[in-house]
This record gives structure tokens, sequence and C-alpha cells, in this order.
């Protein structure tokens, strides 16, 4: 089993249950739950015209490959009737891998770890909160280290 970090945002609809039944989803869909971060709310980053986003990471366990995890990913977003009309941009929930093991994988569709993730504060408070010091070999620090030297000057807020 390997032992996974996914990040959930929505800042459509009603953000909190949203993120609530991706969570649902997540587990009747080959990942096994073992933490899940706070809720927090974010000021968009990168496309800044749009509604503050709820973000949270959780910790899971799955069998499965990296790529079928990102497909039944993209199945849970389809399902609740996501649609990303362009990059950054609004969305009713949107899912993203943000670490699989210690592994590195870059294809067209998938980079891990998360190429932004150690850039965005949204990613990083929750995850430092769940996983202080977790590490991976291509960062020079853990997660709550990475947190202390982000540069990242948006808003997040704890709502949960």
């Amino acid at each position: 089993m390997a032992i996974v970090y996914l990040a959930l945002g929505s800042n459509v609809g009603e953000r909190e249950n949203n993120i609530r039944e991706a969570i649902r989803r997540l587990a009747s869909s080959g990942v096994e739950i073992t933490k899940i971060s706070s809720i927090y709310e974010t000021e968009p980053v990168d496309y800044l015209e749009q509604p503050w986003f709820l973000n949270a990471v959780l910790e899971g366990r799955t069998a499965l490959a990296p790529q079928q995890l990102l497909t039944n990913l993209r199945q849970i977003e389809s399902g609740m009737g996501s649609k990303k009309p362009f990059a950054k941009g609004p969305r009713l929930i949107d899912l993203d891998i943000l670490l699989y093991d210690d592994v590195t994988i870059e294809t067209p569709d998938l980079w891990v770890p998360h190429p932004r993730m150690l850039q965005r504060n949204f990613v990083l408070i929750p995850l430092a909160e769940i996983a202080p010091g977790l590490g991976h070999p291509s960062w020079t620090g853990s997660a709550a280290e990475l947190l202390q030297q982000s540069r990242d000057t948006s808003r997040v807020v704890k709502l949960k």
C-alpha cells in the first residue's frame, strides 16, 4: 500500500459540502483515508478574480497505481459536476495528488510531487498540520520547515 497525500479545493457552490462529498467518494474509490486536515479558507492565487477557496489536505493509503489514482480523482471531479473552464479558475471540486510515497513522476498528465505545492501556503499549511515532519527526497526540509520558509503571502484562514 502506498501512502499518498491529496489536496482538495472548492470555490463554487456549497464549498464545505463539496469538500466533504469528495472525501466521502475518495473513501469508496480505492483510498483508505488515515488523516484529514482542518478546512482552510484561502485567497485565490494566480487568477485573482474569483471567489475564495476552501482547501484541505488528506493522507491516505492506496493499492492503486499513480495513474489509476489520478483517473479515479478525475472521475470523482466529473461525477460531482466539476468543470475547469480554464487553468487556475473557479471549480466545484479540485483533487490533486501531492505525494505518492517517495516517488517522483513526470508524465504529460501527472507530476509528483505536485510541481507548485511548495510555493502554495494553501497546500503547505494543511499538509504541515497533519504531517509536519513529512519529507520527500526532492525537498530540502520537512513540510513544517518548508512552510516556515514560504514566500507566499496569500491569506489562509482556518475554518474548521
